[in-house]
Order: structure tokens, then C-alpha cells, then sequence
């Protein structure tokens, strides 16, 4: 056993160190506020020291070998498996996470992790491309980028940390991490364990327990980092574009949605219904994919409505130890008091509560609201709550109109019986991904992941990540003299 809970330090240039901060964050369970750790806060000095270390190291770990980053890679994955126990018993506990979604978490995690192997040989490799003048040889590199930024949410911290991780230190790079400090053992100390017993040089992962209280705008401000990789809401990520732009820095910004979860006229209703209940959710909503919005044709509302409801109404709550519970607790009192804000709002705008549910502790049991207009409040906003939104649609046109009236853009859903038609109106949806007969939240270390308009900007997932995270330079040599005209 590891007991990471004694690791209440940030990582920097290979050592644990304490923070030089006088505040503390204290880490606890949101189901029963339970005490976990208690963090010493990293300053700015160390924020920056920590940058340094980044950049020392990158010049040296852009030389090694495929065969060493990749050892290094599958040593890191294996030490999360010899310790899965316990980090599943973290990740419920700091997040707030069922055991099932706690498993998925690390098996995500695993995922990214051991794909980044595989294109571990992309950096330096040449190919040449016709020459534009007489004896000149273009050859096009791929080159490390440098130091990259990572900053990642509470909700599900390993894998959207690992998600940036793995592929910058795969592709030559260094990193400077700061997890959301709520979860900072299953979103950073975990994850620079498995480096450090790995055998990462030291500096080239850094991870930054601190809050931004502490250290302000300095990680997304450094002159050493080339590229700012962020997970989180809308709003923070337009704050980091623009700090991003002055600078000139890349980013890669995957941010809040609205998803839709559309119910055509020719759908299976049970089938809808049974994507729909874990699509909404999983994690009490509490993910960026998550169904925000049901959209059911007239011809199929009633009986979407009637048996959405009955199922819902049988998910247990409570313990997320106990591995029969589905709904947990929300990470926060704050979280908590939006969604009950939301839930207010909705029924002072004549929204109808086709179920009603209710607070115990920091556990919010399932919403469920019809009639709901697709331009208030309700239906507009990224809830990250256990509130579930039907919008009725007088036709399937109507339906793809409606998914498509909101500033967001990342994740969606069609049911229909005509997977041909369900294709064709997949490409009518403005979302970065659409799921023809499932449910929105699907993730994989292959595929393009990420939004469209407000949702955010470039794409994780093999081989995209690697455009995201190298450079691509252009060496010619000229073989035979070049006559110039003067």
C-alpha cells in the first residue's frame, strides 16, 4: 500500500516538497466531509521554480529514445494497476465518484496512458516533400514543443490529467500539472507517483498543488510554457484564450457543453430511455458530456416521459462505497447551492416537475423537469447536476434545430430506427461528436475528442494529440549551387 493520503506536497523538479504558502487546503469526502489530506499550498516562487525545472529538463528528455520513453510509459501504467485498489478507493472518495464510475475513471486512465506508447516514435521522425528549386531537399520534422501547461477538474481529475499527460512526456515534452487542489491525490499525486517510481527524469512532470487564490494568472503567464492544456467551464477557458492569445501561446481547451439527447419519431423508446437515465446520470451529471438536454418528437414524449421517470425514480443514492449506489454526492456545497438555484429558477418559469427530488446531506436525488423551454435558464446552462431537462419537438427537423440553438458544442445523441437517416442528421448537429443510438458520454485514447464553438478548441486522442503537441519545422538542404539573380 502506497497511502498516498501522506503525500500533501507538490511534486517539483523530481522532489516532493512541501508548500512555502501559510494556507492549507484540507482534501475531504463530499458524502460525509470526511477528513483525506491535508495539502500545504505551493506560492508563486515555486510555480515558477517549477517551470525552470520543466524547462531544464525538456532539452534533455526531447533526446531520449523511443524505447525509453516507452519504458518509462508502460512502467507508469503498470504501477496504477499494482495499486488499483487503493486508487479506486481514492478516486470515490475525493470526487464523490459510485464505485463504478471510479473503475471506469482508472480504466480511462489506463487507456490514455498506455495509447501514448504507441506514438511515442513520432517525434523526430522526416519525410521529404518535392523540392520548389533545382538540388533542394525539403525535409519536414516533427520536433517536441517544449514545456506544457496541464490544468484539470475535479470531476474526473486522473483521467482528464493523464489525458495530457501521457501524450506530452510520450512526445518528448515536459510538464507543469495543477490539479483542481479539491482532488489533488487522484488528479496529481497519484499520477507523479507512477513517473517517479517509473523512472522519469526529475523535472520533466511537475505537479503544483495550490489554488488560484495563491498563484493568480502565473501558470497560464510563463514565459517557458509553449502550450496551455485545460479541462473545465466555458468561462475559464475564454480567460486562458485570451491570456493565451497576448502571449502567443497554443492551447487545448475542452470546455462546458449542452449536450443534447435527441428521441426521433421512429426511436425504440426503451432503448432511449435506458441510454438516457445513465447518459444523464452517471457521476450526479457532474461531467462535461453529460446529457443537459432531452429532446423527444410529440409522437414519442408521453411514453419517453412516463417510463424515463419510473426508472429514475428506483436509482439508490447515498454511500458511493456501497457498490449498488448510483447517485453520490455533488463535489460541493457550492455545486449543491447552483443546482438548487437552477432547480428554483426552472419552476418559477413555469417549468413542470415530472419528478421531484430532493437534498439530503450533499446528495441531490434526481429532477426531473418537462415543458421546458430550449432558450431559459434551465435548458441553457451547463448544470453539472442530477437534473434532467425534457424538451418536446413537433418534428425531427424541430428537434435538430432545437439541439443546435445553444452556444455550445461538444457532445450529442440521436435515437432513430434508420441508422442511414441517423447518420445523414449526426452532421447536422454542431457538436464536436455525435452518438447515433447511445448515449452523449463516450471517450477513448483513438478518437478525435472534442467541441465545436463555446466547447472548446483542438482535439485529444490518437494520432490528433500529436499535431496538438509537437511542432512541425521545415529543413531544406541544398545540394547543388542556387544562381540568384543578383
Amino acid at each position: 500500500m502506497e497511502n498516498f493520503e501522506n503525500y500533501d506536497k507538490s511534486f517539483i523538479d523530481g522532489e516532493w516538497v512541501a508548500g512555502s504558502s501559510k494556507r492549507t487546503y484540507k482534501i475531504s469526502n463530499p458524502y460525509d466531509q470526511s477528513l483525506i489530506a491535508t495539502m500545504t499550498l505551493a506560492t508563486k516562487e515555486q510555480v515558477s521554480e517549477a517551470f525552470v525545472a520543466a524547462k531544464k529538463a525538456q532539452k534533455v528528455w526531447a533526446k531520449s529514445t523511443v524505447e525509453e520513453r516507452r519504458d518509462v510509459l508502460s512502467k507508469a501504467a503498470q504501477y496504477l494497476k499494482d495499486n488499483r485498489e487503493e486508487i479506486v478507493s481514492i478516486l470515490g472518495r475525493e470526487t464523490g465518484g459510485t464505485v463504478l464510475k471510479s473503475n471506469v475513471e482508472l480504466h480511462l486512465t489506463l487507456e490514455f496512458l498506455e495509447e501514448s506508447i504507441k506514438y511515442a516514435d513520432e517525434v523526430f521522425t522526416k519525410k521529404e516533400v518535392p523540392g520548389h528549386v533545382e538540388g533542394k531537399l525539403n525535409q519536414i520534422h516533427r520536433v517536441p514543443l517544449g514545456v506544457i501547461t496541464s490544468i484539470s477538474p475535479f470531476n474526473f481529475p486522473m483521467n482528464l490529467s493523464m489525458r495530457s499527460i501521457a501524450p506530452a512526456i510520450a512526445l518528448g515534452n515536459a510538464v507543469v500539472h495543477k490539479p483542481d487542489i479539491q482532488v489533488g491525490l487522484s488528479g496529481g499525486t497519484i499520477i507523479a507517483k507512477a513517473f517517479e517510481h517509473a523512472g522519469l527524469p526529475k523535472g520533466v512532470l511537475n505537479v503544483i498543488m495550490t489554488d488560484l487564490e495563491e498563484i493568480g494568472d502565473d501558470l497560464l503567464t510563463n514565459p517557458h510554457s509553449q502550450l496551455i492544456s485545460f479541462t473545465g467551464s466555458t468561462a475559464v477557458g475564454r480567460k486562458i484564450g485570451e491570456i493565451a492569445g497576448r502571449n502567443l501561446k497554443r492551447v487545448a481547451l475542452e470546455l462546458g457543453g449542452n449536450s443534447p439527447f435527441i428521441v426521433l419519431s421512429d426511436a425504440d423508446v426503451d432503448r432511449a430511455v435506458d441510454a438516457a437515465v445513465f447518459g444523464k446520470f452517471i457521476h450526479q451529471g457532474q461531467i462535461c458530456m453529460i446529457i443537459n438536454r432531452i429532446i423527444v418528437h410529440e409522437d414519442k414524449h408521453d411514453e419517453f416521459v412516463s417510463k424515463f421517470v419510473d426508472k429514475v425514480k428506483s436509482l439508490p443514492y447515498g454511500d458511493t462505497s456501497n457498490p449498488k449506489t448510483v447517485i453520490g454526492p455533488l463535489i460541493n456545497k457550492t455545486q449543491m447551492d447552483k443546482a438548487i438555484r437552477y432547480i428554483e429558477e426552472a419552476k418559477a418559469e413555469g417549468a413542470t416537475v415530472a419528478l421531484e427530488g430532493e437534498r439530503v446531506g450533499n446528495i441531490l436525488t434526481p429532477f426531473v423537469f418537462t415543458n421546458v423551454d430550449n432558450s431559459s435558464k434551465l435548458a441553457q446552462s451547463e448544470l453539472f447536476a442530477p437534473i434532467a431537462s425534457i424538451i418536446k419537438a413537433s418534428s425531427d427537423e424541430e428537434a435538430i434545430e432545437i439541439a443546435n440553438d445553444t452556444e455550445m458544442g461538444l457532445s450529442s445523441a440521436i435515437f432513430t430506427s434508420d441508422l442511414v437517416r441517423g447518420e445523414e442528421l449526426a452532421l447536422q448537429v454542431e457538436a464536436g461528436m455525435t452518438h447515433i443510438n447511445d448515449q452523449t458520454v463516450n471517450d477513448a485514447p483513438h478518437i478525435p475528442f472534442g467541441g465545436n464553438k463555446a466547447s472548446g478548441l483542438g482535439r485529444f486522442g490518437n494520432p490528433w494529440v500529436v499535431e496538438e503537441f509537437t511542432v512541425t519545422k521545415w529543413v531544406s538542404v541544398q545540394t547543388k549551387y542556387r544562381e540568384f539573380a543578383f
